[in-house]
């Protein structure tokens, strides 16, 4: 390597050693780099959705409007338009229908875990003695394709062991342009989506016309609904359930995160056992009611948005998965604690005042900002 200083010119030559060094030192540097400036680091702001992957609403009065159809609209262009209502706290608001129809989406980094805590919220447009209870559940993106088509956990709500509860229940939908929608459960019982005169569209989602029939499976909620004489009751459940508790507390400005919050620990499979997840990627909401209330129809749940609860502890969750490097506390830093082993170098040497880079200990990397 040659260079010049002060108009001399000098010749250099580097050992294979010092060379080994300054190029270990450079890469460190990239490291170090790219740690500080990479997506996970960007998105740690970002606690709403990022994007939606599917919609797929049954029959209902505010299907084809919210979001609206234009002719020609493909499955994912509605997911597209349900993206543009919800992502980045917008708080637009997407109908599911009635039963059975659902919308998944994704946060911008895995939700995490944390014991004890509600971990992500899901708003609707519930108020007081007007709940439309939507089931809850998540996934784990377990073959990486970013791809919600992995195993799906139901979030174990207030209801799910109510002996009025049906588990397994299914129910099928048959397309009729601009007509009532008649639907058909595997109960064996029969009904319809009746027309009314407040919304003039047609009611089956235009975009899957195609194929004549709708089926969706899941659970189905006890009914909610009484007649007071004069209107409707719809009451909240305890918790656990989507479009189900006011967004707000009763100063209306108060987020109402107990309320709307889900806890990732509820999360069961297909035979109610408990599943430890430590993390998701993937959130799905299916409305859970199949009640009709008289002139105002079905009853169909409304989504208006979604919100990791602690995206910062998310984020470096999802750090330390993907790069193998934890960033602790810096109570957790100093190396006198008996309780710690001591810091080294990557070389190997031990550090007792250790500066922004990444360092060694007990067999694993950690980054000190």
């Amino acid at each position: 390597m040659k260079y010049v200083t002060n108009n001399m010119k000098r010749e250099k030559v580097f050992s294979p050693a010092r060379a080994q060094r300054m190029l270990t030192a450079l890469a460190l540097s990239f490291i170090i780099y790219h740690l500080s400036f990479s997506p996970a680091r960007a998105q740690r702001a970002q606690a709403y959705i990022k994007a939606v992957d599917e919609y797929v609403p049954a029959p209902g009065q505010f299907v084809n409007t919210m979001p609206e159809y234009a002719e020609g609209d493909t499955p994912a262009d509605m997911a597209r338009k349900c993206t543009e209502l919800l992502a980045d706290g917008e708080r637009g608001m997407v109908t599911l229908g009635a039963y059975g129809g659902y919308i998944v989406f994704h946060f911008y980094q895995p939700v995490v875990n944390l014991a004890g805590q509600k971990d992500f919220a899901v708003w609707g447009n519930a108020f007081a003695n007007n709940a439309e209870p939507a089931i809850v559940m998540v996934a784990v993106d377990s073959n990486g394709n970013g791809l919600p088509d992995d195993q799906w956990y139901e979030l174990r709500g207030s209801e799910y062991d109510n002996p009025a509860t049906r588990h397994n229940y299914s129910l099928t939908y048959r397309y009729a342009p601009m007509a009532d929608i008649a639907w058909t459960d595997n109960e064996g019982t029969t009904g319809a989506i009746g027309r009314n005169e407040y919304h003039d569209q047609e009611y089956f989602p235009l975009w899957l016309t195609a194929q004549g029939q709708l089926t969706f499976s899941g659970a189905r909620l006890p009914d909610n609904a009484s007649w007071n004489g004069s209107q409707f009751l719809l009451p909240a459940y305890a918790y656990g359930y989507a479009d189900n508790q006011p967004n707000t507390l009763a100063d209306y400005t108060t987020p109402n995160t107990e309320g709307c919050g889900m806890d990732i620990s509820w999360a069961v499979d297909a035979e109610g056992h408990a599943v430890d997840l430590s993390y998701v990627d993937f959130v799905k909401c299916y409305n859970a009611m199949n009640q009709q209330c008289g002139w105002i129809g079905e009853t169909s749940t409304e989504i208006t948005g979604a919100e990791d609860l602690h995206a910062e502890a998310s984020v470096e969750a999802y750090r330390e998965r993907t790069t193998g490097i934890s960033r602790p506390q810096p109570s957790a830093l100093s190396p006198q604690s008996s309780a710690l082993s001591p810091l080294t170098s990557l070389d190997g040497r031990r550090v007792t005042a250790p500066r922004r880079g990444l360092y060694i200990r007990n067999g694993r990397k950690i980054f000190i900002h």
